[in-house]
């Protein structure tokens, strides 16, 4: 297993700084009150100098969500997490699936259990997951999230690419097969994998990708832990590791990642965001949970890229605003500054939670709406199985 350095086409990890530390400015600006959406505010606010880096173009982005029920019940997780010691607990204490020690919640740790199903990595998963199992706190709580990007190029050929491998094989296994992910990999269709950040319900069904694709080239932000890069050479990785610095780094003609440096809770850091330019709509977001705030994942786009129209035209993922459907008044300021970006197609699920779904369709937002099926709770938002394309 090997790590890439960053090449020439990366920006600057100073440039992203300067252009991240103005937007979180310009967040905390759209928390304060109804003035902070007039016009009026703007009088107020610095020159923004914008890079507009040309990255290229691609034709369109299709978006098959293979899972985004990340856990079937609100209740039992946080119960987990409050009953533990809280939000700032190291995740591999909690003796969740699929590094349960038996020695029951809060007693966990990845070294007790990694070593209870590592010698059945990655091929014999149905075999882990009933070790694991007995070992676990709550392990039919666990879900995942996953997501494949198919890109089409100016040549009209397309890329596939993995967001994710969600959290329980069990789950995981069942949706890479309905959704015939398990062959794509096998057949190496899928050219890149990415991962957006390393909580368990994006990290922790790792073992299924590599099942199917052990050299798959894999993406992973800058802030992965040990244990973190030691599962994924515990889960039989023998491909390319590359750890993208902060900022931005170019994939493909009209395809960058960002790595945003921001610390989560149950002790995760960093989170990669990807931005698509399709040529004749503008530019499309997407996200795994968009720890770094939408504000942030719209603002380092637009003081930092050229894309066509000047137009945000979509986004997709988990926008991370109500993930426990637990609304809170301060919310309400993210759902009115969505429109200042004047995204034309959201696309959203997982930790956007069902209410804000609900919300931005109730203050006119194009909401792509779902089907509700495999699972998926709430039609207001794109559920399994559902998909999204952005074109012209």
């Amino acid at each position: 297993m090997t790590t890439n350095k960053n090449t020439s086409k990366d920006f600057t990890r100073r440039d992203f700084i300067k252009g991240s530390a103005s937007g979180l400015g310009l967040g905390a600006l759209a928390t304060m009150g109804i003035f902070s959406y007039s016009e009026k505010r703007k009088k107020f606010l610095p020159a923004i100098e914008r890079k507009q880096h040309d990255f290229g173009v691609c034709k369109r982005v299709k978006i098959t969500n293979i899972s985004e029920t990340s856990w079937f019940d609100n209740a039992v997780l946080m119960g987990d997490i409050r009953n533990a010691g809280g939000l700032l607990v190291n995740q591999y204490d909690y003796n969740w699936p699929p590094f349960g020690n038996g020695q029951g919640l809060a007693k966990g740790s990845y070294a007790d259990g990694i070593k209870t199903f590592r010698h059945l990595l990655p091929n014999k998963l149905e075999e882990a997951w009933e070790i694991v199992y007995e070992k676990s706190v709550n392990p039919d709580n666990a879900g995942g999230f996953a997501a494949l990007i198919e890109m089409e190029d100016m040549d009209g050929q397309i890329h596939k690419y993995l967001l994710d491998s969600g959290w329980s094989f069990k789950w995981m296994e069942a949706c890479f097969r309905r959704e015939g992910i398990d062959n794509m990999l096998a057949n190496h269709e899928i050219e890149k994998f990415f991962i957006s950040h390393s909580h368990f319900d994006h990290f922790w069904g790792l073992p299924v990708t590599y099942k199917y694709d052990p050299t798959i080239a894999t993406y992973i932000p800058e802030g992965f832990y040990p244990e973190d890069k030691q599962y994924i050479a515990d889960c039989g990785f023998r491909g390319e590791l590359t750890e993208v610095k902060a900022g931005l780094r170019e994939i493909a003609p009209g395809f960058v990642v960002c790595s945003f440096g921001v610390p989560i809770i149950c002790r995760v850091f960093g989170e990669l965001s990807l931005y698509f330019n399709v040529k004749d709509i503008g530019l499309v977001c997407v996200s795994g949970c968009c720890h770094e705030g939408i504000i942030q994942l719209a603002d380092t786009a637009f003081r930092e890229l050229k894309y066509d129209k000047d137009q945000m035209h979509g986004i997709y993922g988990g926008l991370h605003i109500s993930p426990f459907e637990d609304w809170d008044p301060k919310y309400d300021d993210m759902v009115i500054a969505m429109r200042d970006w004047g995204f034309e197609k959201i696309g959203c699920n997982h930790c956007t939670g069902i209410i804000t779904a609900k919300k931005f369709i109730a203050r006119g937002y194009n909401v792509i709406k779902g089907t509700a099926r495999f699972g998926s709770k709430d039609e207001a938002y794109l559920g399994n199985g559902d998909i999204i394309e952005f074109k012209a």
